[in-house]
């Protein structure tokens, strides 16, 4: 006879009694919980839930079960509102589309609004039709900080590149050549790195699975790196800055943004090999 959990969900600060959950199955995941949790709360949808095992500890994942969770048959956890939440489609349009517009404003070349802006409409592209992502939501208040950041260096960039005062680039078209040649590769390579990760054969939208380079030679960047498209991203901004002889002031900190995230993903995707080796070994053995 498997065996029947009983699940009670307090508030992360007031350690009060929310909901009690009777008879669980074993089996049930924490997003199977989550949506129990929102027939009680419909205000709190599963997207704006962070549950515990600790008042102050790391929200569980949707697909941690509960059988193999450090708890017995009563198990307690912690609630936290995360916040209105919003699809990442919709937060990287608004992020893309605003540096666009603000780019327009500034602009009084056309030719140099297009080649400035292939970036931009390649993001667009890939938004809405490449990219797949790990959590499917954002925090409404998070919106607003990554929209200062995007809307705030593209007006400075736009500013300084459309002035009357604006020095064009020391050794002329050569010297925008070679940079737009590096800037577009890099874009391509950043696609191709997208494509390559949207590829992977996952079960849903959350995939933890290693990618691995295939005859695409842009993905051959693997071999060496974990997120090759962050170093494509950083390659574009040095061919942006050569072509354009300013140096974005975004640069700096997205460099420093995307070490973490690729330290991160590094972490978790070198965990999930190991234990899948572990389980072959097992297997095996």
């Amino acid at each position: 006879m498997s065996l029947i959990f009983q699940v009670e969900i307090l508030d992360s600060k007031t350690k009060e009694q929310l909901c009690f959950l009777d008879k669980v199955e074993p089996h049930s995941s924490v997003g199977d919980i989550n949506r129990l949790f929102h027939k009680s709360y419909p205000k709190w949808y599963p997207a704006r839930q962070a549950v515990s095992l600790d008042p102050k500890g790391k929200a569980l994942r949707d697909d941690d079960v509960l059988q193999n969770l450090a708890v017995g048959t009563s198990a307690t956890f912690y609630f936290r509102d995360l916040g209105p939440q919003l699809g990442w489609t919709i937060v990287f349009l608004t992020e893309y589309m605003g540096p666009l517009l603000i780019c327009l404003l500034f602009s009084h070349h056309v030719v140099k609004y297009v080649l400035k802006k292939k970036m931009t409409f390649c993001r667009l592209f890939e938004t809405i039709f490449v990219h797949r992502f790990s959590n499917g939501t954002m925090p409404l208040r998070a919106i607003i900080s990554n929209c200062a950041y995007y809307w705030g260096f593209e007006a400075w960039l736009a500013y300084y590149i459309n002035h009357p005062l604006y020095t064009p680039p020391s050794y002329g078209e050569t010297q925008v050549s070679y940079a737009l040649i590096i800037f577009m590769l890099c874009e391509g390579g950043n696609f191709s790195i997208h494509w390559s990760l949207n590829s992977l054969k996952c079960e849903g939208a959350k995939c933890r699975r290693f990618p691995h380079p295939s005859k695409n030679p842009f993905t051959w960047l693997f071999y060496f790196v974990s997120c090759p498209n962050y170093t494509y991203e950083v390659g574009a901004w040095v061919g942006l800055s050569i072509m354009t002889q300013c140096v974005p002031g975004e640069q700096l900190p997205g460099f420093v943004q995307m070490t973490i995230w690729a330290k991160g993903k590094h972490k978790t995707w070198s965990l999930r090999t190991t234990q899948t080796s572990a389980s072959s070994d097992i297997h095996i053995n």
